[in-house]
């Protein structure tokens, strides 16, 4: 197993400090968010590019890959019924993984539940259709690059689109390609009436491409009321043992703080695992 902190809990810090945070912690990697580089992924040049890989190798560590996607852009959107604004997010994408491939990732976590929402009158099965085109038109590319599109399913209050894991599967099932497949988070699953356990079990290891770990609080793992032993063995029992990236929502008192905290919590379950 190997763990990986989200960056824009950092907010403004910039990339050298944050991966010697990480590093000093006993990170393996860091998952990046693309509005924490530039206001969009195009706006980030060759050689930044190149910067926040010899940055994150220097430190020892890898970049997991990319997540809030679609985070502070304007006009994108997945589901719409709208063919030129699908049009402009499919182009979109192709930005997104090639970013993500020249940082020398490999996951992007389709999240941004604001840009994928269904819209009001539109029917969920033409959301789903235009979802599943979307996708599927990304995926050649995907394939071309080595990097693989993750759905992440979301509470209700986040998005009216894929709200449970069994909604993501059976898209990831319908859609049936290898890169692309189910994300599983955490905080995310807590939303649904299955115990958290009992989802990942439900999942074939094969259909995973990433995970991450964090409380129902929106702290990191360790840091509420979220029992992990049993989410640990559930995990263990699949044969989950890639990353784990920590990704939370309220950064207090401070950064450093949450980091140190969930990668001694999550140790306790792996404590196998070296540092970098």
């Amino acid at each position: 197993m190997k763990f990986a902190l989200c960056n824009e809990m950092f907010q403004n810090r910039s990339m050298e400090e944050v991966c010697a945070i990480a590093s000093r912690l006993g990170y393996h990697g860091l998952e990046l968010a693309p509005f924490t580089l530039a206001a969009r992924a195009d706006a980030i040049s060759a050689d930044q590019r190149r910067q926040i890989r010899q940055t994150v190798r220097e430190h020892g560590l890898e970049v997991v890959g990319l997540h809030w996607l679609l985070a502070g852009t304007t006009g994108l959107h997945m589901t719409t019924a709208d063919k030129d604004v699908r049009r402009k997010t499919c182009e979109y994408f192709g930005v997104l993984m090639e970013l993500c491939r020249e940082l020398g990732g490999e996951v992007l976590v389709i999240g941004s539940p604001q840009q994928r929402n269904a819209a009001e009158g539109q029917t969920p099965a033409e959301a789903w259709r235009n979802a599943v085109d979307l996708f599927g038109s990304q995926l050649g590319r995907a394939e071309n690059l080595g990097v693989i599109l993750c759905l992440e399913p979301l509470a209700p209050v986040e998005t009216n689109f894929i709200n449970t894991v069994g909604e993501g599967l059976r898209m990831v099932r319908e859609i049936n390609h290898p890169h692309f497949k189910i994300h599983l988070d955490v905080k995310a699953m807590c939303s649904e009436k299955t115990p958290v356990p009992e989802i990942i079990r439900s999942v074939k290891i094969d259909e995973i491409g990433h995970v991450h770990v964090n409380d129902e609080n929106l702290y990191g793992p360790g840091m509420g009321k979220t029992d992990y032993v049993p989410i640990a063995a559930a995990l263990h029992e699949i044969g989950w043992n890639r990353w784990l990236s920590v990704e939370v929502f309220k950064y207090d008192p401070d950064p450093e703080t949450i980091a140190e905290k969930s990668i001694e919590y999550l140790r306790s379950f792996w404590p196998g695992t070296m540092s970098n």
